[in-house]
């Protein structure tokens, strides 16, 4: 795999939970977890260990007896608010096994982006347009945390052709993605990489798009 870098939880996905209002602690979480499937995929470069690593989270993640898994924090705090399993969940690793070895953008962008939406939206059944919506902000946020430019240039491309067109019906509650899809937007139609880090200016559009997003 590409090297990865910057997969701890960032600053950007801290200031999006805190738009989930009674839900910030869910999303906290889940973005928690998404960085640990980061860091898994990007120190993992055998495709069947990485395989064995995702299946024992998908196992542990499962398992709503609360025996698998027991004494990992993250899991352990997942299921103390009632999280587990994730809505999403399969799809969500699939995208980044996808990360392993030989590199699938399209499954990494449905699975990544499209799973992990699906996960903070916390429904058990997600729209088409919420799935293709995460996909073009995995392929944006993949952009910024990869040292191969070409890579990263063709995931901005990717999602230029996945980008939505119209106005889209996002609920409330569905704000923190509705800012993510809308900072993403915002970057690839002018072709460029996210940043790889949370800036000021960064920051200062967060607010803007939030502002427009009521």
């Amino acid at each position: 795999m590409t090297d990865l870098v910057d997969t701890e939880p960032s600053g950007l996905a801290a200031l999006l939970s805190a738009y989930a209002g009674e839900s910030m602690p869910r999303h906290r979480l889940l973005w928690a977890l998404d960085a640990r499937f980061a860091k898994l995929a990007a120190t993992t470069s055998e495709p069947m260990i990485g395989q064995i690593r995702l299946a024992w989270w998908h196992e542990a993640l499962s398992d709503e007896e609360g025996v698998k898994g027991r004494g990992e924090p993250l899991i352990d705090a997942l299921r103390e608010i009632g999280t587990i399993p994730p809505a999403g969940l399969s799809a969500w690793l699939d995208g980044w096994e996808a990360m392993i070895g030989d590199i699938d953008l399209d499954v990494y962008a449905d699975g990544r982006g499209g799973g992990f939406f699906h996960s903070l939206a916390g429904e058990a059944e997600a729209p088409p347009w919420l799935i293709q919506a995460g996909a073009v902000w995995a392929l944006w946020d993949l952009s910024g945390h990869v040292s191969d430019r070409a890579l990263a240039a063709d995931a901005i491309e990717r999602a230029r052709v996945k980008l939505l067109s119209g106005p889209l019906p996002w609920p409330a509650a569905w704000r923190p993605m509705r800012i993510a899809y809308g900072l993403a937007r915002q970057d690839i139609i002018k072709g460029r990489a996210a940043p790889g880090r949370l800036t000021p200016r960064l920051y200062l559009r967060l607010l803007r798009v939030a502002l427009s997003t009521g």
